[in-house]
């Protein structure tokens, strides 16, 4: 099959959705599949206001349908609600196309945050953008839930995966003290949340990794943190080893892959019981879950290692492929 997925999230951006479609393309490549991905980069495009790594389209449709009669798709997956992906969207209904979509980030909450923008309004025009598909895909359980509410109306559920070859327990750590080190990694920005966890009184050391807009303001008001950027690959699996808990303060994410890698690097994680955290951390056993933030984290210090990376494990990339696969629907020929 020739699938073409549609994102406005990919390289050079560091995110659980490009980490995501990433994988995702590699191991449909490796069953046979021909997957194409397109993006902003191919067109005219902006910064996407308080989020400029996203970048936005500006060109025509009949552009993107160009590119999109380039492949010549049998499949059709828009991952993302941006302009490239609405313009998708309306090629594909022009054409009477199948197309599926996923559901990767609560942006009403984000917009909401920064803007105050009624979230009614937003989950109206996204569950248009989406509802007009065969199916949008969910990562957890409680998310579907909540986007039924909200009128979506096609829902399935796509969950997601780690690499434990990169992420286990065994391997290189960062050179530390003895005190307990509490780490947070992922975009520094208001929906996140991250203050929640700077400002929490814990015995020993907090560390931060992840770049953003709210990291300048935040590292001058938190010097004693320790501030590392971004990390990829065997640098981050070093850091996730490294720590003692890993802190989730996020109250928007939709999954929060950075809590399943953390995981099976053996570190427990302390979040919200919040969308997303309630369906990766099992309280208790590879983590804990507390409306006290603080509570959660003191917890986790309990917690057996090797216990949380077992946990881990649930979490299957080959599985969450199959999952994502089953819900494509193929464009029949006759419309093509």
């Amino acid at each position: 099959m020739k699938i073409l997925i549609v994102t406005e999230a990919w390289d050079p951006q560091i995110n659980g959705v490009v980490r995501t479609l990433k994988m995702t393309t590699r191991l449909l490549s490796e069953s046979g599949h021909e997957v194409r991905i397109l993006t902003p980069y191919e067109f005219f495009n902006i910064p996407c206001p308080t989020y400029p790594e996203i970048r936005l389209t500006l060109t025509l449709v009949s552009n993107v349908r160009k590119r999109i009669d380039e492949f010549k798709p049998d499949i059709l997956h828009i991952a993302t609600e941006g302009p490239l992906g609405w313009a998708a969207r309306k090629v594909a209904i022009a054409r009477g196309w199948p197309f599926s979509t996923g559901y990767h980030s609560q942006f009403p909450e984000y917009i909401h945050m920064r803007f105050k923008f009624p979230l009614a309004i937003s989950y109206k025009a996204l569950s248009n953008f989406h509802n007009a598909g065969v199916a949008t895909m969910v990562p957890t359980m409680a998310m579907l839930e909540a986007l039924r509410v909200q009128g979506f109306n096609k829902l399935v559920h796509w969950s997601r995966g780690v690499n434990t070859d990169l992420f286990r327990p065994d391997g290189e750590k960062f050179q530390r003290g003895d005190a307990p080190i509490f780490l947070h990694v992922g975009r520094i920005a208001v929906e996140k949340s991250i203050e929640d966890f700077l400002k929490l009184d814990l015995p020993g050391e907090k560390w931060i990794a992840g770049e953003g807009p709210e990291r300048k303001q935040l590292q001058k008001k938190y010097p004693n943190a320790k501030w590392f950027g971004w990390l990829n690959g065997d640098e981050l699996a070093a850091l996730y080893r490294s720590a003692d808990v890993f802190v989730f303060p996020s109250r928007t994410d939709t999954f929060g892959l950075v809590m399943i890698e953390a995981m099976a690097c053996g570190t427990p994680v302390a979040a919200y019981p919040v969308t997303g955290p309630i369906d990766v951390v099992k309280s208790g056993e590879s983590g804990y879950l507390n409306e006290d933030l603080k509570t959660a984290v003191m917890q986790c210090l309990k917690l057996d290692r090797n216990h949380v990376a077992e946990e881990a494990k649930k979490f299957s990339w080959i599985n969450a492929t199959k999952q994502f696969f089953a819900a494509l629907r193929p464009i029949p020929n006759e419309l093509k």
